[in-house]
């Protein structure tokens, strides 16, 4: 038995196993329970080929696992945390407000909404450092739904859809008044809590009102590493929040500050609005009060207070398990009106998971672009790489629409690999004698990420070729040598009745676009531009 594998439980190794009889291959769910699995389970055979290693089990199941999918952590620590839980302190950047010295994170609402690159980073930010301000954003009413629906659902609460934080007549909450609000966390009472708010700048026009926020993470590990007693009192005390209105009555019994199982900080509640009465005995309410006051004294330090203002048009996005938010007080007749929703951290990092995966894809076809592409391409004047740009430009130049533009950009793409998609080569197989198959393989490998509206072209490009020269003798003329050679390798022109058929196939006549701009993308030296200008085009066609 391997290294690899000894090193590994068996079960855990059965129980991960890729293949399409344990999971549905739409979707990667299970398809067995793990007692399914027999009670003496063992190893018969393992072999590793084709970068990949093979097992054999005792009960006659074959898997076969990916190399590099043997190099994950063995398990997790404090030192190495769960890569997939980003909610505890080890998945953070806590900060000070010192930090922003050179400014916030924050980007204008119509870069946020056009680039994914750019609402990645936003996402990020709010996952990282537990916010992020979007500027620019249009000043009308629940246009905060709109900001939490780019990368989640709004969570409805007792309040509504959303609410108004101004001046009530007849608040049920301070929050609704101008009175100074001191560091805090939403909605304590509620089980499960909002993970996020969003606040929504309409009108700011009063004296006083400003913002703050505190990393509640970062004065808890203060408090773990000043008092360490005290932060475990407050780690295992259930304090009971409570809200109560005519209407509603919320309770949620928590710790002000919540641990994962391996101890690090996940969660914070803080509210002194909302703390009901403790029921302890006496010497553990003056433990907890103790810590208690010690903990708020330490949210209250100016180092790790940051203040802003925020303007119209500003929305304020953050993680309500973890900052506590703040404002001034302001003067009772003033015009200030914020609009806020709630949202949750799971719906953010979906998005932003989503985000990742589609720039890993780009990054991995960008790097064939600028690796592999810069070959020859098959005794032209120009790379792989210019071919295909040149071919894309042409595409936008012409008004093709996107699904075309990336079609024609992404239509050599299987120059780069063999027939089943491993190893890169440069076409040399095709200008040797031997079909490549380059437009099914390239199709095949894209179809991981685009629609057919982008990879059927590519796929039917070759053909396209030789149902142009079975109709248009001109066409044939105007062939380079290397693609006249290249025809003849693929199958050379078709007969009548094969142009009859392919004709009719959907997508032929997109197909043909996309071969009459592979024909023109030959010119040496052309100005054409780089793979980024394409990118947000891509990005856009992402699946």
């Amino acid at each position: 038995m391997s290294d690899a594998i000894a090193s590994r439980s068996l079960y855990w190794l059965r129980d991960n196993c890729p293949c399409a009889e344990c999971r549905d291959p739409r979707n990667g769910q299970k398809l067995f329970q793990i007692t399914d699995l027999p009670a003496e389970l063992g190893i018969s055979a393992e072999i590793e080929q084709d970068g990949r290693r093979e097992v054999l089990w005792s009960d006659g199941h074959r898997s076969r696992y990916p190399l590099d999918w043997f190099a994950a952590p063995d398990r997790i620590t404090p030192e190495q945390p769960a890569t997939g839980d980003r909610r505890s302190e080890a998945g953070k950047r806590l900060w000070r407000a010192a930090d922003f010295a050179a400014g916030i994170p924050e980007a204008r609402w119509s870069d946020y909404l056009a680039d994914p690159a750019e609402r990645a980073a936003v996402l990020r930010a709010v996952q990282r450092l537990g916010f992020a301000v979007l500027r620019e954003v249009p000043t009308v009413e629940r246009q905060v739904l709109e900001v939490a629906a780019s990368f989640g659902y709004v969570r409805q609460t007792n309040y509504g859809e959303i609410f108004d934080v101004r001046v009530e007549p007849d608040p049920n909450n301070l929050a609704f008044t101008s009175v100074a609000i001191s560091p805090h966390t939403d909605n304590p009472y509620r089980d499960p809590v909002p993970t996020l708010q969003l606040l929504h700048c309409l009108e700011n026009a009063a004296a006083g009102g400003d913002s703050g926020l505190v990393d509640g993470f970062q004065a808890a590990a203060l408090l773990r590493a000043e008092a360490p007693a005290d932060f475990e009192v407050l780690t295992r005390t259930l304090v009971p929040f409570v809200f109560r209105d005519r209407d509603t009555e919320l309770r949620a019994d928590r710790p002000l500050i919540g641990t994962d199982p391996l101890g690090r900080i996940r969660e914070v509640r803080f509210n002194n609005r909302s703390i009901g009465r403790l029921q302890l005995p006496d010497a553990e309410l003056d433990a907890f009060y103790t810590a208690y006051r010690k903990f708020a004294a330490i949210t209250l330090r100016p180092e790790l207070q940051l203040d802003f203002r925020l303007d119209p048009g500003d929305c304020l996005i953050f993680d309500n398990v973890r900052l506590l938010h703040a404002r001034t007080a302001f003067e009772q007749d003033g015009r200030r009106h914020l609009q806020g929703c709630y949202a949750d951290l799971d719906g953010l990092a979906s998005t932003l998971a989503v985000l990742d995966r589609r720039a890993a894809a780009l990054d991995r076809i960008q790097e064939l672009f600028e690796g592999a592409g810069a070959a020859e391409y098959l005794g032209e004047a120009v790379t792989q790489a210019e071919h295909m740009l040149q071919a894309a430009a042409l595409a936008q130049r012409e008004g093709a629409p996107d699904h075309l533009v990336a079609a024609a950009l992404l239509h050599d793409v299987g120059h780069f690999f063999d027939k089943d998609s491993q190893g890169v080569m440069t076409g040399r197989q095709l200008m040797e004698g031997q079909d490549n198959r380059h437009s099914h393989t390239g199709a095949d490998w894209l179809a991981q990420w685009f629609a057919p509206g982008v990879t059927e072209p590519v796929r039917l490009h070759v053909s396209a070729k030789r149902y142009l020269c079975a109709v248009e003798p001109a066409y044939r003329a105007g062939l380079s040598a290397a693609s006249e050679y290249t025809l003849q390798v693929q199958g050379g022109p078709m007969t009548p009745e094969q142009a009859a058929a392919f004709a009719e196939l959907p997508g032929a006549a997109e197909a043909v676009a996309v071969r009459r701009w592979d024909d023109a993308a030959k010119v040496a030296d052309a100005d054409t531009p780089g793979f980024e200008h394409f990118r947000p085009l891509l990005a856009r066609l992402l699946d």
